[in-house]
């Protein structure tokens, strides 16, 4: 079984709604990840979603903030989703392909303004979501499966566009960095975009304070796509949709695809 597979943080899907069909019509992928749909799943735009024919959905909805959901055009079973770091927040959902390819979907808490957890609650928050992440890996090592999701880290110097700049900026820090990659090495899970494109520059978020994102390019790569040790070397294709964001009232963040031949 061959498939697409993408990742999309698209901040708002009931507003956002013509933007997610918009990418159906044009690049169909297969399944389609969603975070920060900031909707309850009954509310969530599904029926025209259907009717290009992404009729199987599984989702946690949360009012006005999180919120993940997984649009497939084949079957796709619930088989977890979990309230990592006891916040109560609908951050992860997984499901079952009919191939048998478990995919996960997250959004990480973005930990806020300030990166110390002694001032700052939500820093401290995203290091023990990131945490309990790398403990589940460490029970329970993945296979057969797949791992997306806004991570709200960008691990790698070429990552974003000033690593000396952003070494004290959320999201870049060493400490998110270390939790991050220790948490990816409990799964031994292969960063699949950078298995493919293994160098450059490369981002997925642009700020929405920067009057010409384009023009200034302060990205960074928050959006990620991993795989299992046994798939990985199944996985090819991956693109990131740096367009997506010059759309009409667009996300702050862009698509990522990958394929998998299966």
């Amino acid at each position: 079984m061959a498939f697409t597979l993408a990742t999309w943080n698209i901040n708002s899907v009931r507003l956002r709604a013509p933007l997610v069909l918009r990418l159906l019509e044009e690049e169909a992928p297969d399944v389609l990840c969603l975070q920060e749909c900031k909707s309850p799943v009954e509310k969530m735009p599904l029926e025209g979603f259907a009717a290009l024919g992404y009729r199987h959905v599984v989702a946690r909805g949360q009012r006005g903030y999180n919120g993940v959901a997984i649009l497939s055009k084949t079957p796709i079973e619930e088989v977890a989703a979990h309230d990592y770091a006891s916040l109560g927040h609908a951050r992860h959902i997984a499901g079952r392909l009919e191939n048998g390819v478990v995919v996960h979907n997250f959004y990480v808490p973005a930990g806020g303004d300030k990166p110390d957890r002694e001032v700052n609650e939500k820093f401290g928050q995203k290091l023990d979501y990131l945490a309990a992440m790398r403990d589940a890996f460490h029970a329970e090592r993945p296979e057969r499966s797949i791992l997306v999701g806004d991570l709200n880290v960008a691990p790698r110097e070429d990552d974003v566009w000033s690593h000396k700049q952003l070494l004290r900026v959320v999201s870049h820090t060493p400490v998110e960095v270390n939790h991050f990659t220790d948490a990816q090495e409990a799964g031994g899970w292969v960063d699949v975009t950078r298995q493919d494109i293994p160098s450059g520059r490369l981002y997925s978020w642009w700020s929405y304070r920067s009057p010409d994102w384009q023009a200034a390019d302060k990205g960074r790569r928050l959006d990620h796509v991993w795989a299992s040790a046994d798939i990985a070397s199944a996985a090819h294709g991956s693109r990131v949709l740096r367009d997506v964001r010059g759309w009409e009232q667009p996300s702050d963040h862009v698509p990522v695809f990958a394929s998998f031949d299966l």
